[in-house]
């Protein structure tokens, strides 16, 4: 088990967007920064917000999503993070709103900000937190369901999700992947 140094929440910058499903994984680092009592401060250098705690980071890229990779790439070379000791937090198409799921490499199923951390790390090999917000159905409506809030019933499924997340937390923050999994999903493995 090798735990993260990094912890990453996907979503774009600016109040336009802190309520939209892309954001969720700024919602994530904004409550798990609560909770650690850690102090998010903007890092120029990082072009992120960054929290630290002891040899781990909390960030919040604000190059928008299709650039996420820029932000991370830069936390990661400066402070020697294996891409195996990052572990992204963003939201899932392909997974109902309130589902979780936990994954290590693999494909980025058309997620832009996984798809530019990608390309910076030059490996798929990060850990993924994924949380479900469902899919709109039609493909064309993929980019406005993503950048639009949530309705409220499934905002509140995204919300239980999120503190199960935290609720999980000593299991992610040891690198327990599968004991996480199992407290977030109790009839599923890792995926």
């Amino acid at each position: 088990m090798i735990p993260p140094r990094l912890i990453v929440g996907l979503g774009n910058p600016g109040d336009e967007y802190s309520d939209n499903r892309h954001n969720l994984g700024f919602w994530f680092i904004e409550r798990l920064a609560r909770d650690l009592k850690a102090s998010l401060l903007p890092q120029g250098k990082f072009l992120g917000v960054v929290g630290r705690m002891g040899e781990m980071f909390l960030l919040q890229p604000m190059t928008f999503m299709n650039q996420s990779g820029r932000a991370v790439a830069a936390l990661a070379r400066f402070f020697k993070i294996q891409p195996e000791e990052i572990l992204v937090i963003h939201d899932e198409l392909d997974l109902q709103p309130g589902s979780i799921r936990i994954k290590q490499g693999g494909g980025n199923g058309g997620h832009n900000g996984l798809k530019d951390i990608q390309a910076h790390l030059n490996t798929p090999d990060f850990w993924r937190l994924r949380v479900g917000i469902g899919h709109p159905g039609e493909r064309n409506a993929v980019v406005n369901y993503v950048l639009n809030a949530p309705q409220r019933e499934e905002r509140e499924e995204i919300d239980h999700a999120l503190n199960r997340c935290l609720l999980a937390w000593p299991k992610l923050c040891s690198g327990d992947y599968a004991a996480a999994q199992r407290l977030l999903h109790p009839k599923s493995t890792s995926s």
